[in-house]
């Protein structure tokens, strides 16, 4: 049987990334192999070589699909079509393209969640014949709606083809009031990969229209914070990543990154 594998999701590193050869260093000398970038159009030249230098591979990666632009830094970004992100992820040897975010308006009907899977649907068989399989990454408001008595995300599932994989960022799930563990033993083996952090449970920046300021989130490495981790690990498919993450987090952000591997590596069987 498979082992997980641990990784890490760069954009935890988001700001230390301006230095990219001397953050991928760092995060090689903590022993990390694998990482998830989440931005494979403007670096990729750059990203290429030095993943390369470092001795890390990135079996996974985020990149927005599902729309067709997104808000970044208050400015609205329109986005490449699907077949210039498809070639921008095999450049860097991507085997699972993530969108990381449909925007919380599209997860209140069943109209909306219907016309996301089928967009889904469509990038699932593009990607396919370039070799890629794609995955969604949850926040907390795809559980915010219920449709015929499921969470909006699990309707969502339901809609999509059961090759599309699933990446469970558990604590944003918890934090939407899910028991992340009995969700994640009905999802199945469709679950390729998990964002793992830890930290308070009643925080949830998306559970009205202000928001919460992302230095409130005060997230913790893996056993420091409210999440019943282990349980939540042992009631997911053994073969898939397990990528490290933090929004913000309480403390220096390579100490966080360091307790959480260190507490992965005193599971058994989740691979270095």
């Amino acid at each position: 049987m498979s082992a997980p594998r641990s990784s890490l999701q760069l954009y935890s590193l988001r700001t230390q990334l301006s230095d990219l050869d001397g953050t991928l260093e760092r995060v090689a000398a903590l022993g990390i192999r694998r990482v998830e970038p989440f931005s494979i159009f403007d670096r990729t030249t750059e990203l290429i070589p030095a993943m390369q230098r470092h001795g890390l591979r990135a079996p996974s990666a985020h990149a927005p699909f599902l729309s067709d632009e997104i808000q970044y830094q208050g400015k609205i970004v329109p986005l490449p079509p699907l077949a210039v992100t498809l070639q921008a992820a095999d450049a860097l040897g991507i085997e699972i393209l993530v969108d990381p975010m449909v925007p919380a308006e599209r997860w209140r009907t069943p109209d909306d969640i219907a016309r996301t899977a089928d967009r889904f649907n469509a990038a699932a068989a593009e990607a396919a014949s370039a070799g890629i399989r794609v995955g969604y990454h949850n926040h907390s408001f795809e559980f915010h709606h219920q449709v015929a008595g499921l969470s909006a995300y699990e309707h969502f599932v339901s809609l999509v083809d059961p090759a599309v994989a699933l990446e469970v960022d558990v604590y944003w799930a918890a934090v939407a009031g899910q028991d992340v563990a009995a969700l994640l033993r009905r999802l199945g083996d469709r679950v390729v990969a998990l964002h793992l952090k830890d930290g308070p449970l009643d925080r949830d920046p998306f559970a009205s229209a202000a928001g919460l300021p992302a230095e409130e989130l005060a997230q913790r490495p893996l056993g420091e914070g409210q999440l019943d981790i282990r349980g939540i690990m042992d009631a997911a498919p053994a073969d898939r990543l397990d990528v490290i993450e933090f929004d913000q987090v309480d403390g220096d952000v390579f100490e966080a990154i360091a307790a959480s591997l260190a507490y992965l590596e005193r599971v058994p069987d989740v691979a270095s």
